[in-house]
């Protein structure tokens, strides 16, 4: 989601959650500061290239400047690869050819001394490719590493910062479809949707048993742990479930947020884990959150209650939640995350069948991946211009 700004090199790129295209700047600054900030390279006069056209924007006008050039132009950027299986999908791809010279990953390993000259931005798909100290020594005018997602745990943020080199993530495109996701899981695990659909589709089924039940999320108890924006999307929705909601955060909602999910806050995290029938984490992944539900905790829980995660796996001690599972400490789970991902397939969570597990698809839509990408994008071409950068992480 594109807070503040965003840069296009031949159109504005589509802002997200009703924002006005006056949020946008048609002018592409990055590439137009681009010949007298990297260093190695003859300066290039763009502004002889630039054509006046108009974009609209909220029912306005404005008109700016556009150009066509040279992939070789453009600041380089660094991707595993595209397409395959770990691969920048070929949509984003065409997207970043619009701002950036893409240069794969076996482009740089063939070519590292021309190459590494061209690099300043990277865009971490899936993960993908690993930043490492020996990459980070071998891409000497590397400005910034654009996270495709909100998570960055996966990143050396203090290593990454002693290079210089800022690093972004896309926390507003995540929020709606990962809340969403949230809810799903809730409402599946409650009606026991993929035992039932097993059932429908057995062909060892001869008819439905009547006393085959799952339970109501209207009017049950919600309680969310981690109310930062996707914690407070689910909060809406559930809302709209006439849910009772209580949550756990590091720093108190305000009032009027609270109000109108009609949230409440619980200073201590035990409290919502005793009144909750249903209890969701929304957390991000940090020392401190490592293994914050675990044995204890679970124990805390009602014997009705049932644990979501869409945040990280290692959230959860697994082993903690086998065990929970298995003597019925708590009714059911629903993941969207593990850890390792995917579990080794021997792994007695996937033996259980009070747990509905799904392959981190929090934000795999067509729409989300999308969105990651242009934020992604705004955010690294706002450290190549030198702007203001729309979701910046600073290493704690």
């Amino acid at each position: 989601m594109l807070r503040s700004k965003a840069f296009s090199l031949l159109k504005p790129i589509p802002l997200m959650f009703g924002q006005s295209n006056l949020a946008c700047k048609c002018i592409h600054p990055a590439i137009a500061s681009h010949g007298h900030r990297c260093h190695r390279r003859s300066p290039v006069d763009y502004k002889q290239r630039y054509k006046t056209y108009s974009c609209s924007a909220g029912g306005q006008t404005i008109s700016a400047s556009h150009t066509k050039v040279m992939a070789e132009d453009l600041p380089g950027v660094l991707i595993l690869d595209i397409g395959g299986t770990h691969g920048v999908l070929e949509n984003l791809a065409a997207l970043l050819k619009k701002h950036f010279h893409l240069i794969t990953m076996k482009e740089f390993l063939e070519n590292k001394k021309e190459m590494s000259k061209k690099i300043q931005s990277v865009f971490v798909f899936e993960c993908q490719p690993a930043i490492d100290q020996e990459l980070l020594e071998s891409l000497p005018n590397l400005k910034v590493i654009g996270n495709s997602g909100v998570g960055v745990d996966h990143l050396d943020l203090k290593m990454i910062s002693s290079f210089g080199v800022k690093v972004t993530n896309t926390p507003h495109a995540v929020a709606d479809p990962t809340a969403d996701m949230a809810m799903a899981l809730m409402l599946a695990s409650a009606r026991r949707l993929v035992e039932g659909c097993q059932i429908a589709v057995s062909p060892d089924t001869k008819c439905f048993a009547v006393d085959w039940l799952g339970v109501e999320v209207t009017r049950a108890t919600l309680g969310i742990i981690g109310m930062g924006s996707i914690g407070y999307k689910v909060a809406q929705r559930a809302r709209a479930f006439n849910m009772k909601i209580l949550y756990h955060n590091r720093n108190q909602r305000r009032k009027e947020e609270e109000e109108a999910v009609g949230a409440h806050y619980c200073e201590k995290m035990e409290d919502l884990l005793q009144q909750s029938d249903f209890v969701m984490l929304v957390v991000n992944l940090t020392p401190e959150t490592h293994k914050l539900i675990g044995k204890k905790e679970l124990g805390l829980m009602k014997p009705t209650a049932t644990l979501i995660n869409v945040s990280r796996g290692a959230v959860i001690d697994q082993d903690a939640l086998v065990e929970a599972l298995q003597k019925k400490i708590i009714r059911a789970a629903a993941l969207d995350v593990t850890h390792p991902e995917p579990l080794p397939r021997d792994h007695p969570l996937l033996k259980l069948n009070n747990i509905i597990i799904t392959p981190h698809i929090g934000t795999a839509t067509v729409q989300a991946i999308r969105m990651m990408a242009e934020e992604a994008i705004a955010n690294m071409l706002a450290v190549l211009n030198g702007q203001p950068i729309p979701s910046e992480v600073f290493p704690k």
